[in-house]
């Protein structure tokens, strides 16, 4: 199966991080904590999440602050930032979504509201692991029954193989370094040689070439990794 989304919560508060932590484990959601911006900032740098829940009011740096700096770095800013915040007028809210933040939710707040947001912003960016169904020219990916067609074949792939044209699929013309593909298929607590990539991207090549004789699809970009597209 597709590797768990994962979800940074940040959050100095204990009790309104525990309540966040459970619901997103209760959810299926691998979870990050940082208590302050300082430790955001370089938790996210070291290991990417899927998404941050992001709050207003941190010690030292402010959760603004943090979003700022996150959607200034390369590595970091394509990933979804919702803040959470006391702060009601619609200044704040402004204020929030225009330093970069993808949604701006007010405290107290809904958890089942709040879940909702986060699928909505991980269906935007990896639709893949919350079910959705992926499209990439005669390519079609059912991530939820775990089924994919060709040209209106059905292919048969290993759950490796799935695992690795999903993750293409979520981000056609991107190019995956192969660690990047190690920590998105195989997961961030797993060793595997670098070189298992290409094994395993070759054995989805010849699935996909023999469905329908079609071209390959996937492109080898020399120094840097793969790209679907």
């Amino acid at each position: 199966m597709t590797p768990r989304p994962s979800v940074m919560v940040v959050e100095d508060e204990v009790p309104q991080r525990e309540i966040l932590v459970y619901n997103l484990e209760a959810e299926g959601y691998a979870v990050a904590q940082a208590d302050s911006g300082d430790a955001a900032l370089e938790l996210a740098r070291e290991d990417a999440p899927d998404l941050i829940l992001l709050d207003w009011m941190l010690p030292h740096v402010s959760g603004i602050e943090v979003c700022r700096r996150l959607k200034a770095q390369s590595q970091t800013r394509d990933i979804p930032v919702i803040m959470i915040s006391a702060r009601s007028e619609e200044v704040d809210r402004v204020r929030g979504l225009e330093t970069g933040a993808d949604d701006y939710v007010v405290k107290p707040y809904s958890v089942v509201e709040l879940m909702a947001r986060i699928r909505t912003q991980l269906r935007r960016t990896r639709p893949g692991a919350v079910g959705e169904t992926l499209m990439f020219g005669d390519i079609s990916v059912d991530a939820g029954a775990h089924r994919v067609r060709r040209d209106g074949r059905e292919l048969h792939l290993g759950p490796t193989e799935f695992r690795l044209l999903t993750t293409f699929m979520e981000r056609p013309g991107r190019v995956w370094s192969r660690e990047q593909l190690l920590d998105r298929v195989w997961g961030r607590d797993i060793y595997v040689d670098s070189r298992t990539v290409d094994v395993h991207v070759g054995r989805l090549r010849k699935a996909l070439r023999q469905a329908t004789g079609e071209d390959d699809p996937i492109r080898t970009v020399r120094g840097a990794g793969y790209a679907l597209g």
